[in-house]
């Protein structure tokens, strides 16, 4: 059996972690299985390098930060090779152009074209554990890219998908996927097996265990990923396709954005093909719109809104002065003060009345909603952030996702209500 296994940074964040990182890898070589280790850097240390990037260039070149930032990558994989080698293992580390994982040139955040396993399974006929750096590539001219954010679980995916891996193991801090995050729904139940339609959605709409391209990468190519964490041995989330069971849970699971920028243009003429000249400059600079709203035109005119995420606020604002100047002669009003909460589940497709029983629990704290986008399996509010928390644990409670007591047979829980100051503060 071939295993890909992917390590986040808390799992690598001391040379102790990396032991025991280490230790995991040879007990899974042990059971007979090859073993392809994928290492992000050690928590924290991606910050720290691009703080100096920052502290010489405030807006540095995304190439030469490219450059920087796989440093740390680098570092983790040496490590963690030293760490199996002591431990009397065999192992050996191999950097992005040395695999040979191929992406395009959009150097902060590259998309992997293609993955060159020949070095790594010629490691693997060996008996020595291939050790991958993650997050981190080549493009054709032979410059270092970086993957963007989490980009070490596409890396592991990718790596699983060109080698036929039975099984990508992604380790983490946390045991597996949560119906919300337990730091804000203490009662949060973990998901023994989920579809990856319903993972694919949680990714892209604020969940931070996997990355969204991780997630598209397994549908594309059947790689089964696990779940786990890497501070116990329990069982976690598997990722898989659908299964009839799943169709029966209305919701899976709560999630919240909470770095989403509104933005709209006032007063744009409302004419065929003014949609695309606005957009398509937003995407040739890396912006990502989601969610969008048009009113209904008057007098040939009409107010366009969107959102984008908070970071790329400011470049959006900017490039739409700049490349639609005759579009947005009326104005550009932006708002950094909100957040994206959803609800995620298969179920949808055959329920109704998912997104009413949404509504209800929201306007029965007073949340304002100011826009809303949905899907098959979807329906994502755009509320103020200040309600974020709030909105997910109502949501969490009012769709029963909750833990039961012990001795307890699950039961749809009642909302939470909101204390009476949250109350008085929310909007009416």
């Amino acid at each position: 059996m071939r295993v890909v296994q992917k390590y986040g940074g808390t799992s690598v964040g001391s040379v102790e972690r990396i032991r025991a990182v280490a230790q995991r890898c040879l007990a899974t070589q042990r059971r007979g299985h090859e073993v392809v280790v994928i290492v992000s850097a050690m928590a924290g240390e991606t910050n720290r390098l691009l703080a100096r990037a920052r502290a010489i260039a405030p807006e540095p070149d995304e190439r030469e930060c490219g450059v920087i930032a796989a440093t740390g990558e680098q570092v983790s994989v040496g490590l963690l090779a030293l760490a199996i080698q002591a431990l009397g293992g065999k192992a050996q580390s191999f950097l992005g152009h040395q695999v040979r994982v191929l992406t395009d040139s959009a150097f902060a955040r590259a998309r992997i074209r293609d993955v060159d396993g020949a070095r790594i399974t010629r490691a693997l006929s060996e008996g020595t554990i291939a050790i991958v750096a993650g997050f981190q590539g080549t493009d054709e001219h032979g410059n270092i890219t970086t993957l963007g954010r989490g980009g070490s679980d596409t890396s592991g995916v990718a790596v699983a998908a060109a080698l036929k891996a039975d099984v990508c193991e992604i380790y983490t801090d946390v045991d597996g996927v949560y119906t919300a995050d337990p730091s804000v729904c203490p009662d949060a139940r973990k998901i023994e097996r989920i579809s990856d339609e319903e993972m694919l959605e949680l990714a892209s709409l604020g969940a931070k265990v996997l990355q969204i391209r991780s997630v598209e990468l397994g549908m594309k190519h059947g790689v089964r990923i696990h779940v786990r964490s890497s501070f116990n041995d329990n069982p976690g989330t598997w990722v898989v396709p659908e299964e009839g069971p799943m169709e029966e849970v209305l919701v899976a699971g709560v999630t919240c954005a909470r770095d989403e920028a509104k933005i709209t243009v006032l007063d744009v003429p409302d004419l065929p093909g003014v949609a695309a000249a606005m957009f398509k400059p937003l995407a040739e600079v890396g912006v990502v719109v989601d969610t969008l709203v048009q009113n209904l035109g008057a007098d040939g005119r009409a107010d366009v809104t969107f959102t984008v995420p908070r970071g790329d606020l400011k470049r959006a604002v900017a490039t739409l002065k700049a490349e639609c100047r005759d579009l947005v002669k009326g104005g550009v009003q932006a708002d950094d003060s909100y957040a994206k909460v959803s609800v995620v589940g298969v179920g949808m497709r055959s329920h109704a009345g998912v997104a009413t029983r949404m509504f209800e629990l929201l306007a029965a704290e007073g949340i304002n909603i100011a826009m809303i986008s949905t899907s098959e399996i979807k329906i994502s509010c755009v509320i103020e952030a200040k309600y974020a928390e709030l909105a997910v644990r109502i949501l969490h409670a009012g769709f029963g996702l909750g833990q039961p007591p012990a001795g307890t047979r699950p039961k749809a829980a009642r909302p939470r209500r909101a204390t009476p100051r949250a109350r008085s503060r929310a909007p009416r």
